[in-house]
């Protein structure tokens, strides 16, 4: 089972690598409580048309070790970019959902765009929901900490009670199945409380405006239009405005778990975008 150690610390962190070494590569970072496993509907298909599909379990999450501490936004950027230098990727097309978003933004902050091509942004939780100088529209940060909390009291029931949110399924559209949605709540149930609760903690004070302005490569922003997790208004269609010449891609109806509801679409879009010269 291949594993690689984090260059920040050490931690002994889990990854795929999918699809033939010599194909254009695509790097995924999951969403929150989520390991690799949630792009199975983007990764297997793609790699087997010849892309080369690689992501990491996240520290805290799937096959990963359970650490206390690294959950910072640059320390988990910075285990992206062990996983890059580590399998020495190049012309990377970056694909983060959710808070894999922030992290692949700092990625580009902290490390530059030496291996990196293009960005794709899927349900992002950036430039950050709350409201800071630079978004005095956002949600008031004790909103956010409030909902913190209520979560670090029974995350399970979080889980189930927001999955069907989370897929939009009370909406018209591509539907998921009951067995994947309790599929997909066991598997947020895999991340360790210390993770998840971390994870959260970052929420508050995230604001990536002033890294999102200074990104010169291509950039897709993929966002589902009744996204309760990450709404559009604050995420999505903020991040467009902000990153120079980004492309935004509004999915009708779908929600923050797109990328199982509309995974046909999101395949060609970002089978299209990471075909394109840098």
């Amino acid at each position: 089972m291949p594993y690689f150690a984090s260059a920040t610390d050490r931690t002994r962190l889990h990854f795929v690598d999918y699809g033939p070494s010599d194909g254009p590569v695509i790097a995924f970072v999951n969403g929150s409580y989520f390991g690799t496993e949630m792009w199975e509907h983007q990764m297997l298909p793609l790699a087997a048309e010849g892309f080369r599909c690689v992501g990491l379990d996240r520290r805290g999450h799937g096959r990963s070790e359970d650490v206390w501490g690294g959950f910072d936004l640059d320390t988990l950027a910075g285990d992206l970019g062990s996983l890059l230098d580590h399998l020495d990727l190049r012309d990377v097309t970056l694909a983060g959902h959710s808070i894999g978003g922030a992290e692949v933004v700092r990625y580009l902050t902290l490390r530059g765009s030496d291996r990196v091509a293009r960005l794709a942004l899927v349900g992002a939780v950036v430039p950050g929901p709350a409201r800071s100088a630079d978004h005095p529209q956002g949600l008031d940060p004790e909103l956010v900490r409030g909902f913190n909390a209520t979560f670090r009291k029974d995350r399970a029931a979080f889980f189930a009670g927001g999955a069907d949110a989370f897929f939009a399924r009370h909406l018209p559209g591509p539907q998921v199945s009951d067995a994947y949605v309790a599929y997909m709540v066991e598997r947020c149930l895999g991340a360790t409380a210390r993770a998840a609760n971390a994870l959260g903690d970052l929420l508050p004070t995230l604001n990536l405006v002033p890294e999102l302005v200074k990104i010169g490569r291509p950039a897709l922003v993929v966002h589902g239009s009744d996204d309760a997790s990450a709404p559009l208004a604050l995420t999505g269609r903020r991040t467009a405005d902000l990153i120079p010449g980004a492309r935004l891609h509004v999915y009708e109806h779908a929600g923050h778990g797109l990328f199982a509801t509309h995974a046909e679409r999101l395949n060609d879009d970002l089978r299209a975008f990471a075909s394109t010269r840098a």
